[in-house]
């Protein structure tokens, strides 16, 4: 009988599967995950099989559920554990279906070596085991994955929002504190508050920016493309940063882009991007220095620069600028960007030159009026 054979080989059977699964490139599964997966569930197939040998259909259905595994079981149970297990050592779902079919192809394997033939009731209750233990395993594997990712996701989105809600604490509190000082009459809005009240504006106005374009990509709203004539975007953009540059004691220069010059994508993301990369490079370029606009044409890609007089940047910095993930320690709003200049289908690079500054790109495809 089946069951007198997996019993009396349970040992090699489970030293076959940990073969199998060391094979594999995956993580390696611990004590914990080998007690209670494939060794448990081989005992519990066991089991099943000595009750429908016994005629016990009721006691063999509770142990390995029904066909379809409608029905509550021991298999199901701890082949939920199983899946929840393997999720936590950092296996994928693939894996998982592995696992079980390691044991039955080791099961088959074993026994055409002995010349043991299995008989078709036999091989039905173990098919039968095997799919309701795989289906407890990926069900209880994905649901959790799917669990820990909205978790992260909530944590993610709380501590962004936290950054935000400081942020702009912070901003208003300056600006209310100049207007409260202007309210006096005795100070003018061309002097140092105005100078804060303006400044605060503009850290306002950008901090908006950014946000709306980091909500937008992460939710994968729509984009609204549109041709976009450069030398038109680029005016405009000139007309609401130069009073930023004036603000930090700098200048803007803007080089005229060349007549039919275009790009594709969102406008309103687009702006945004060039607006963080422009504060930014207001930011650090040194003082009475120049911050360069401009744009230009290499064969069919079109190539938006921002150059700063910053000094340079860091030994490998640049290497290491965008992180891909927006996080708590992006103040400048750069992995923002570069999530906005990438879903318009574009790139964003930096370049540096040691000892004068650093040219932030965007690269896009061409397009014509």
């Amino acid at each position: 009988m089946l069951h007198d054979f997996l019993n009396a080989n349970r040992a090699e059977l489970i030293e076959r599967c940990v073969v199998k699964v060391a094979r594999r490139p995956i993580p390696e599964a611990t004590d914990a995950e080998l007690e209670h997966g494939i060794p448990q569930f081989l005992d519990q197939l066991i089991k099943t099989l000595r009750m429908e040998c016994a005629a016990d259909i009721g006691g063999s259905l509770e142990v390995s559920g029904s066909a379809g595994g409608t029905l509550p079981s021991e298999i199901g149970t701890t082949a939920a554990r199983h899946g929840r297990e393997l999720l936590e050592h950092g296996f994928t779902v693939e894996q998982v279906v592995h696992d079980y079919g390691d044991l039955c192809q080791a099961i088959t394997d074993l026994a055409f070596e002995r010349a043991l033939p299995l008989e078709i009731d036999e091989f039905r209750t173990l098919n039968r085991c095997l799919d309701n233990a795989i289906a407890h395993a990926v069900s209880e594997f994905a649901g959790e994955r799917d669990r820990l990712a909205s978790e992260r996701g909530a944590r993610e989105l709380d501590e962004r929002l936290a950054l935000l809600a400081q942020e702009l604490r912070g901003l208003v509190r300056t600006a209310s504190t100049a207007v409260s000082a202007l309210k006096t009459g005795n100070v003018g809005l061309s002097g140092a508050t105005g100078a804060v009240l303006e400044r605060s504006l503009i850290e306002l106005t950008r901090l908006m920016d950014r946000s709306l374009v980091d909500v937008r990509v992460t939710a994968g709203k729509p984009k609204q493309r549109a041709l976009i004539s450069l030398p038109e975007f680029l005016g405009e953009l000139q007309a609401s940063a130069s009073l930023e540059a004036r603000s930090r004691g700098c200048r803007l220069v803007v080089a005229a882009a060349g007549l039919g010059l275009a790009v594709e994508g969102d406008r309103d993301m687009l702006a945004a991007a060039l607006g963080t990369l422009l504060h930014n490079a207001f930011r650090f370029t040194q003082h009475d220095t120049k911050v360069l606009l401009g744009a230009h044409c290499r064969e069919n890609r079109v190539l938006i620069e921002v150059a700063d007089h910053c000094g340079g940047l860091r030994k490998g910095r640049a290497e290491t600028l965008f992180p891909y993930l927006q996080n708590t320690s992006d103040t400048s709003g750069l992995a923002v960007c570069r999530r906005a200049v990438e879903a318009n289908e574009g790139l964003l690079h930096v370049r540096d030159l040691p000892g004068k500054g650093c040219v932030f790109t965007i690269d896009m495809p061409r397009r014509s009026f």
